[in-house]
């Protein structure tokens, strides 16, 4: 093995090491245990796990920024309070039905790993769910509730978008920021809705 390649598989086991933490995590906490023997069972178990299913290669940045990832999560956690009475009370509203829509919502970043964090966030705030994604024109098709007119569509878009920046501010590449940044100076207004 030359010398390059050496350094190229070491810095590809250095690249995967926090999906295999990961897995070791989840089964230790699987089995409620924070053991040697679970800790051992676990690395095992990923080590198989890694070797059968084996999957495209997961390319970070190897930037992590602490407090946008703080940020990140009590916005995150502002948010879901927030969803939760809004749906209540859009459900206890008898006056008027909410309105509800389909829409698309075309991310700037083009990475994998950064459409599934904002996709599984958007899902988890109440009021909208991820009907499909777009993995090759990189667009997220949200089912939202609580749409009435074209304002509310841009609003629950650029909603999405947001997700979108604070997860690249906390973990994206520092390319993924130049873009981040660049579409933030010009926000042209795409995709569809239907209401």
């Amino acid at each position: 093995m030359s010398p390059d390649s050496r350094a190229s598989h070491a810095r590809h086991i250095w690249a995967q090491l926090p999906f295999f933490g990961w897995l070791i995590a989840l089964w230790m906490l699987l089995w409620g245990q924070f053991t040697w023997l679970a800790f051992f069972s676990g690395l095992i178990v990923a080590i198989v796990v890694t070797r059968i299913f084996r999957l495209p290669p997961v390319d970070l940045s190897g930037r992590l920024n602490p407090w946008y990832g703080l940020v990140f999560v009590t916005t995150f956690l502002a948010a879901l309070v927030r969803g939760s009475l809004l749906v209540a009370w859009q459900v206890l509203d008898v006056r008027r039905q909410p309105g509800v829509a389909v829409i698309a919502v075309p991310l700037r970043t083009d990475d994998d790993l950064i459409m599934t964090h904002t996709a599984v966030t958007a899902s988890l705030i109440p009021g909208s769910i991820i009907l499909e994604a777009d993995r090759d024109r990189r667009v997220l098709y949200l089912h939202v509730i609580g749409v009435r007119n074209e304002a509310d569509v841009e609003h629950q878009r650029r909603a999405v978008l947001g997700w979108e920046a604070r997860i690249v501010r906390a973990v994206g590449s520092r390319e993924q920021l130049r873009v981040i940044r660049d579409a933030t100076v010009d926000t042209p207004r795409q995709g569809g809705a239907t209401v």
